[in-house]
This record gives C-alpha cells, structure tokens and sequence, in this order.
C-alpha cells in the first residue's frame, strides 16, 4: 500500500466575476459565459457583476474627489459596490485590452469603489498605504489584445500589472494568483479561440486557494 496525489475538489468561495464590455455578442462575451458557467459548476457562488449591464458610472465626479481621502465617508451610491467586494473571497476580472491598458468603465470602477478604507487604508508621511483587501485569497485576470505578445511585453502590459500586481499587493499574503490571455486575437482562427475558452474552463473550475493536491492510500500500488 503506497500514497498518491489525486485530483482534489477545489475548496467552494464565493467569488465576484467583474466583466467589462458593451457587446454581449464579442468575443469576450463568450469568454465571460464560459468563465461563469465554469466557475458555478465548480461549486462556487459567484456575484456575476455585469459593469456595462448594471450601468455603473465610472466617472468621478467633484465632490466625490474632495471627500476621497475620508475613508468612511464614501457616496451612498457607492455603498452597493463596496458591499459586494467585501462579501468576495475572490476576484475574476474578465475584459478586452484597449490601448494596453483597462477598458474605461473598468478603470472607473477601481478609481471610484477601490478606495481608501475598502481596498486600502493611507498610512502618514512615513508610512507606506497598508492592504485592505485581506480577505481576497485568489485573484484571477482573462484578457483579450489586438497586439502580440511580444509588442505587449515591450509596452509593459499595464492593464495586467495594474490586477495582477496593483491589486493583488493588497490581497491575503499567500493570494493565488493567476492570468490567461490571448493574443493577436484579430488575426487568430476559429480553433485557436476556441482551445482558448477550453483554457478558460479549465482555469476556472481549477481555482483553489490552497493549491493543494489531496493525497489517498492506494492498494496494490508500486
């Protein structure tokens, strides 16, 4: 009788799923669909935050920017949305990239609801900003690009390292942090899209905080 790693269920969470593009019919779209369907089959609760559908106002405007620094005086209308990242213990981005970067409403979403006192707490002169998001064990991003990789890589890729490296930074110490992207996608075949949202799935149901594998006796084995 010996041991062996085996597949193992992937611990259940409740993870919020921010899309963002206007057209349902994009490619995108279809990458959002697969990772929701995924996820749910994989047994977690996911809030499935639609920023296009849900019609939410990236702009910040005046008043909100005089307030920004005090921490427990957000707008009302932002208390739904703060609200429902503090209830995640993951977060899956899911948008195209345009112009390298995050898609507008995408970046109105984290300049108006990830501020100081939810995502982040401001330290004084000497202190650097301390993480608020300690209660996010996995961080996830899928994206889409015109350019290649390698362009990409030479423009530096802002729009990941600011979910990969700016918001994980603020995440649990040990976040599980993964990113799937398909480039050149323009000029990409109909099979490639599709092994990428067979990639998708797979990533999705995968997800796991502990990324453990579970290990069992087995008889007969050599």
């Amino acid at each position: 009788m010996s041991w062996r790693a085996v597949a193992r269920p992937p611990e259940r969470m409740r993870i919020q799923l921010i899309y963002a593009h206007p057209c349902a019919e994009s490619f995108i779209g279809a990458v959002h669909h697969t990772a929701l369907v995924s996820l749910r089959n994989a047994g977690h609760e996911v809030d499935d935050l639609d920023l296009y559908a849900e019609e939410f106002q990236p702009v910040m405007l005046a008043d909100e920017r005089r307030g920004y620094h005090e921490a427990g005086n957000p707008p009302d209308e932002l208390d739904v949305w703060i609200r429902r990242v503090r209830q995640a213990e993951g977060l899956v981005f899911v948008y195209p990239t345009w112009w390298y970067g995050l898609p507008a409403i995408l970046k109105g979403y984290l300049d108006r609801v990830y501020r100081p006192g939810l995502a982040f707490h401001l330290g004084g002169p000497n202190v650097s900003i301390r993480p608020g998001l300690r209660h996010i064990r996995v961080l996830s991003g899928v994206s889409t690009y015109g350019a290649t990789r390698l362009w990409t890589r030479y423009i530096g890729d802002p729009g990941r390292r600011t979910v990969m490296r700016g918001i994980g930074a603020l995440c649990a110490p040990n976040v599980r942090k993964s990113w799937l992207a398909l480039y050149h996608m323009n000029h990409d075949s109909p099979w490639h899209r599709e092994r990428f949202l067979q990639r998708v799935e797979t990533r999705m149901h995968a997800l796991d905080p502990s990324g453990k594998t579970r290990t069992q006796r087995v008889e007969g084995a050599g």
